[in-house]
C-alpha cells in the first residue's frame, strides 16, 4: 500500500541570474555573468554587510522534499531533477508535485518570506500555471497563499515568533541545535552561489537535504508544542527515522555526513 504524503517538508538553494544581475543593474556593462554577480555581491556587503542578493534575481538550483505521512513518519526524501538540477524542471516538479500528491501541507522554516515567494516568481518566469495554489476565486482568507493559512503552510519561524512578532536570531541553525541535532554543517547558505560556480552541484543538494531533516525534527518538536503528539511519540519518530537515514547512508554522503554530526535531545525530565 503506497504511503499518503500529508506533508512536504522542504527547502530550497537558490543562486543568482548573472545575466539578468548584468543586464538590469549593468547595462551588460560586466564582461560575463559571473563578474556581474561579483560586483553585485561586493556592493551589497559594503552597504549591508551580507552579500546576498534579492531573491527577485534568483533561480532555484535545488529543492529537496521530505515526504511525511499523517502519523508525522518521514518516509521519503527526494530532490528534483537530480542529477540534471534544471532549475524550469525543478521549478515544475515542485508546483506538479504538489498537485499529484493531493496538495499537502508544505512545512518549511522561514518559506513564507523566501523560499515560496522565489517558487511563485520561478513559476511566473518559466511559465508555470499554479491555480490552484493561488486559488483566486476563493475568499482570500482561504487561499493556500494567505500568510495565515496554516493548512496550506507551516511556517516553523512564523510559528515560533507568532508570524514576525519577534526576530528569531539563529534561525533554523539554532532551532536544530536545541533539539541536538547537526545545523548548519561544512556548507552554508552563503556559499551556494560559490559552489554552483565550481560545478559541484551535488554538494549543493547534499546541504539541501541536510537543512530538510533539520526542518523535519523542528517540526516534530512543534507537534509537541501544539500537543498533536507528546514527547514519547516524537522520540519514537526520531528513532524511527535515524533507522532510515543509517539504512540509506551507504547510497547518501548527505545522510552520513548527518549521522557523524547526530546527537539527542538531553531530556531534562
Amino acid at each position: 500500500m503506497t504511503t499518503k504524503s500529508r506533508y512536504f517538508v522542504f527547502d530550497i538553494e537558490t543562486v543568482a541570474d548573472g545575466q539578468l544581475v548584468n543586464r538590469l543593474r549593468y547595462g551588460n556593462s560586466e564582461p560575463s555573468p559571473e563578474a556581474a554577480v561579483r560586483r553585485y555581491r561586493d556592493e551589497l556587503l559594503e552597504k549591508y554587510e551580507s552579500d546576498f542578493i534579492p531573491y527577485t534575481f534568483q533561480v532555484p538550483v535545488s529543492v529537496a522534499v521530505a515526504k511525511v505521512a499523517e502519523d508525522f513518519t518521514l518516509f521519503d526524501l527526494v530532490t528534483l531533477d537530480e542529477p540534471e538540477y534544471r532549475s524550469h524542471i525543478i521549478t515544475e516538479h515542485f508546483w506538479r508535485g504538489w498537485d499529484k500528491y493531493g496538495r499537502p501541507t508544505f512545512v518549511s522554516f522561514n518559506g513564507r518570506t523566501f523560499d515560496l515567494p522565489l517558487m511563485e516568481l520561478a513559476a511566473f518566469r518559466y511559465g508555470v500555471a499554479v491555480p490552484a495554489w493561488f486559488n483566486a476565486s476563493a475568499r482570500s482568507y482561504e487561499q493556500p497563499r494567505n500568510r495565515f493559512n496554516i493548512s496550506a503552510h507551516i511556517d516553523l519561524q512564523e510559528l515560533l515568533t507568532n508570524f514576525g512578532s519577534t526576530r528569531f536570531t539563529g534561525g533554523l541553525n539554532l532551532a536544530a541545535n536545541l533539539l541536538g541535532k547537526p545545523g548548519k554543517m561544512d556548507v552554508q547558505g552563503d556559499m551556494v552561489q560559490d559552489l554552483y560556480e565550481a560545478g559541484k552541484e551535488q554538494e549543493i543538494n547534499d546541504y539541501c537535504r541536510c537543512d530538510v531533516l533539520d526542518t523535519y525534527f523542528v517540526f516534530l518538536r512543534t507537534r509537541v508544542l501544539l500537543g498533536e503528539i507528546n514527547l514519547e511519540e516524537e522520540q519514537q519518530l526520531i528513532a524511527k527515522t535515524k533507522g532510515w537515514l543509517e539504512e540509506q547512508a551507504s547510497e547518501s554522503e548527505a545522510y552520513r555526513l548527518y549521522l557523524e554530526r547526530w546527537g539527542d535531545w538531553q531530556d531534562p525530565w
